[in-house]
């Protein structure tokens, strides 16, 4: 079965649309590569993708050894190559909320992040760099 369609629609822009939900989004070429940048490009999407799903996974792991990480933020950093043009770095940034984690949660945490199904999908030589920031709990 067909994940999205994507239409074209002028100006370097597309608008995709998830077949089983109906929800769309639009992408623009960054400002840097001709486009107005107005909306998540194709290689933000894919930054995005990768923090998106590590949390997922990470949520799946928590749930799974009964504790949870609602409320984590995450802030996604796309660094841009050339030669070809590509992405070469992603760094994603987790907070994680003022909750005492014992030292096996974070291993947890730790260990199941490089285990995404997007972090196994990109180039090798693509830099995937994670921070995690655990607040002092008293």
């Amino acid at each position: 079965m067909e994940t999205s369609r994507v239409i074209y629609t002028g100006d370097l822009r597309t608008e995709a649309t998830h077949v089983k939900s109906g929800q769309t989004f639009i992408t623009d070429a960054p400002v840097d590569n001709q486009g107005r940048g107005e909306a998540f490009s194709p290689t933000d999407l894919l930054a995005t993708s990768l923090g998106a799903c590590a949390i997922t996974v990470v949520g799946i792991a928590a749930r799974t050894h009964g504790f949870d990480v609602d409320g984590t933020s995450i802030k996604v950093t796309k660094i841009m190559a050339s030669e070809p043009r590509r992405v070469g770095e992603v760094i994603v940034e987790f907070n994680f909320p003022a909750v005492k984690y014992t030292e096996r949660e974070k291993a947890i945490i730790r260990n199941t992040i490089n285990t995404c199904p997007v972090s196994q999908s990109l180039n090798a030589n693509l830099k995937q760099t994670f921070i995690l920031n655990f607040p002092e709990v008293e």
